[in-house]
């Protein structure tokens, strides 16, 4: 029944690895290849029955939604998912800012230029400081 499994695998492909996942994939699998023995036991060729026992299975829709429930019990606040890129923002952004008023001063100390690349650089922390937020 590698056409089973096969199609199964593609059902569930862009739901992450669990128990949950395999516990799911093995009923549905002997599910349907109890189905395709009783169409072979009642006349269909092998290849009818098995695609007759995936049309009749229907959408997985309502097993993804429930595996999709059960793996987002354990999202991540967004404060601390981007608590991380917000810090980096901030350091980065500071550093950047140095290392254009070193070069002003080095280079040109009577124009200050380094305020242009600076205002441009700050809307970096600015964007990550609203993601945290949630905006």
């Amino acid at each position: 029944m590698k056409k089973i499994s096969t199609h199964i695998d593609e059902w569930f492909r862009d739901i992450p690895d669990s128990e949950q996942k395999q516990l799911i994939q093995e009923e549905i699998t002997q599910n349907l290849e109890e189905k395709v023995y009783d169409l072979v036991r009642a006349g269909k060729s092998e290849e009818d029955a098995t695609n007759k026992a995936i049309v009749e299975f229907g959408d997985i829709s309502d097993i993804k939604e429930e595996l999709g429930v059960i793996r987002n019990k354990h999202v991540i606040d967004p404060r601390k998912r981007f608590g991380l890129h917000l810090g980096f923002s901030i350091w980065g952004s500071c550093l950047i800012i140095a290392f254009f008023l070193f070069i002003n001063m080095y280079y040109s100390p009577n124009t200050i230029w380094f305020v242009y690349p600076a205002f441009v650089v700050a809307w970096w922390p600015l964007v990550m400081f609203y993601k945290w937020l949630g905006w």
